[in-house]
């Protein structure tokens, strides 16, 4: 019911009536983030995944309304499957502050971070320990991913763990790293004396930002403190000091500090940008960010040259200001338009069967104490991450263990992202065994068969040829060519040395396996009628999924 509450009050506070939001004019503020728009589109072309000259330039273009081409929004999503792709899943490999603004950029461009091509990134933030190990920065980061389009509703869990709980945590966090003087900084926790540090203005700035849309007492006398504090620190220029300097403005400190009370603004209206409390010596935070600006719309940071990271800030600080008080706030992104984008690497081969889908990334960064030094070890981790292969224990994956024919219809079915059905078939399946749905679905699409009395056998081991029977079929659904002529087919088996040996109905399937790598063709001997070892099971499955571009 809170949770419906706050929903409410936030979309009655969208469209509301405020007063205008600075001393500076409208036209001014237009014509500043018109000149910065044109800075970035020269200067950032291609938008990567990174901390400058990406994330956060398609971050401030989406929430402003300036006209960018569709082709700079392709191009940074299309930056984003490589980069999914190159850490492969593994939260281990990359920093969470990368996940929070990668959520940040594309929920702000329209596209759902719990699917991207397949991955759920909001599953990216379900450590709490490995987010505040990074200090307050990742942790106010994480907290603005997760509520920037209420992806922490209670319905989606992060590893078993309601997201309302992960947020609660965030919050408790950022509370308990506060300063006595009301203000955050970058090192607060790390050292035995943090709490006799003094705060940083920007790093204050978003932490108020973070907190904003909370109502918990706790989290409203923490704002009030905090604001305290800035207003306490600002020059009389109207803008906050630098690190290097107490009596020189710094351009990223009043940007934040603008974001901050423009977030402020959205869900407690008497914050606005020419507070009295934020006008020193008549100058208000709007005046002291313009002053940074020069003549080719960039911001300079430290020289008289525009700065890329500067102008970055600035510029989503001045979107910030142009909607502060009359439209969803900056990190507040209900009103987003979705979009979908083709960067030419779609999800499967063109003829696949249109129920195929790419599976999510589930278990991030999974692996296995006895896989360390096994050859099938990335294709196990790969199938484990994805939630399509599970170990025999949570630490234990048992890679020379056999796997039954109802194991490999569920490992199959997974794999493929297949809508379940439920129909009893076979007399051996009853309706609530743990395997039922996937055998019926792997039945529905024809992967696989019963056995001649009407049963499936669902414990029998599978074998090497039944299991490339399974597989072929499950390959045609993906969009792969499976016919072989019978001479193709009598060429590839003749290199091994008991192609007599397998059955008539598998030789087909065998010797596709055997022409797509499926399988490996460096072995003398086929082995149709032995059973498949778990990790050969992952090899093949992991090689299909490669080959029809649904990993």
């Amino acid at each position: 019911m809170k949770k419906l509450i706050s929903i409410c009050v936030i979309f009655a506070l969208l469209f509301g009536f405020a007063a205008p939001v600075s001393a500076v004019s409208d036209d001014e503020l237009d014509a500043a983030i018109e000149s910065a728009a044109e800075f970035l589109l020269q200067t950032v072309q291609n938008p990567q995944v990174g901390s400058v000259g990406g994330c956060w330039t398609v971050f401030g273009f989406a929430r402003s309304e300036i006209d960018v081409p569709d082709s700079f929004f392709e191009s940074y999503f299309a930056s984003v499957e490589r980069f999914l792709n190159e850490t492969g899943g593994d939260s281990r490999r990359t920093l969470p502050t990368d996940y929070s603004r990668v959520i940040l950029a594309l929920t702000a461009a329209g596209i759902d971070a719990r699917d991207v091509g397949g991955v759920d990134l909001i599953v990216r933030l379900n450590n709490f320990e490995n987010i505040a190990a990074q200090g307050v920065n990742s942790v106010v980061f994480a907290l603005l991913a997760l509520e920037s389009f209420l992806y922490d509703d209670p319905l989606i869990i992060l590893y078993h763990m309601p997201p309302q709980i992960m947020h609660g945590m965030l919050i408790d966090e950022i509370l308990r790293l506060q300063l006595p003087d009301g203000g955050w900084n970058l090192t607060a926790g790390f050292s035995e004396n943090w709490q006799n540090e003094v705060g940083e203005a920007d790093l204050t700035a978003m932490a108020i930002s973070a907190l904003a849309k909370s109502g918990d007492p706790r989290v409203i006398e923490a704002i009030d403190r905090a604001l305290g504090f800035l207003s306490e620190s600002q020059l009389d220029c109207g803008g906050f000091a630098s690190m290097f300097s107490q009596d020189e403005a710094d351009v990223e400190s009043v940007a934040q500090v603008i974001v901050a009370l423009g977030e402020l603004a959205l869900t407690e209206r008497r914050f606005r940008l020419d507070d009295p409390r934020f006008v020193k010596n008549g100058n208000t935070l709007l005046d002291s960010l313009l002053s940074f600006q020069n003549p080719d719309g960039g911001f300079r940071r430290g020289s008289e040259n525009s700065n890329l990271m500067a102008t970055e800030q600035a510029f989503y600080a001045l979107v910030a200001a142009r909607r502060a008080g009359w439209r969803s706030s900056l990190f507040l992104m209900l009103d987003t338009t979705q979009r979908q984008f083709n960067t030419g690497q779609a999800v499967g081969l063109p003829n696949r069967h249109p129920d195929v889908r790419r599976a999510r990334v589930a278990t991030p960064g999974i692996t296995f104490t006895d896989i360390a030094n096994h050859p099938s070890r990335q294709a196990i981790e790969t199938l484990a991450t994805h939630g399509i292969i599970y170990g025999r224990t949570s630490a234990e994956f048992a890679p020379q263990d056999t796997m039954t024919r109802a194991e490999f219809a569920a490992i199959i079915t997974r794999g493929l992202g297949l809508p379940g059905f439920f129909d009893l078939v076979f007399d051996d399946v009853p309706y609530d065994a743990w395997f039922a749905g996937e055998v019926f679905t792997a039945y529905y699409y024809g992967i696989v068969n019963g056995l001649d009395d009407g049963t499936f056998n669902p414990n029998g081991t599978i074998t090497r040829q039944e299991a490339a029977v399974m597989v072929a079929r499950a390959a045609r659904l993906c969009g792969m060519d499976t016919d072989l002529s019978d001479e193709a087919i009598l060429n590839t088996l003749a290199k091994f040395g008991d192609s007599r040996v397998a059955a008539d109905w598998a030789q087909a399937s065998l010797a596709f396996a055997f022409r797509e790598r499926i399988l490996d063709d460096n072995e003398f001997y086929i082995q149709p009628e032995t059973p498949s070892l778990r990790s050969e099971i992952a090899e093949m499955l992991h090689r299909l999924l490669e080959r029809s571009n649904l990993l």
